[in-house]
């Protein structure tokens, strides 16, 4: 009986591919913490944030900071 093997038969095998980079994953775990000494707008200094009219801000604040409920 022959492996089971989904998809087309006209893709290539994910090592092949070219197109693409895929990144490496990290070595180590890694810990992101919110302090107090970061920016209370989240749109300042914040490097996924380019103010061009091209990013919602209100959408952007939602995702990034914290809700106060």
């Amino acid at each position: 009986m022959e492996p089971n093997k989904p998809g087309s038969n006209k893709m290539p095998d994910f090592k092949e591919l070219d197109d693409r980079l895929i990144g490496d994953a990290p070595s180590k775990p890694m810990l992101v913490i919110k302090t107090n000494l970061d920016p209370k707008d989240s749109t300042v200094d914040n490097p996924y944030y380019e103010n061009l009219g091209l990013t919602d801000t209100d959408k952007f604040r939602n995702y990034f900071e914290e809700r106060k409920e």
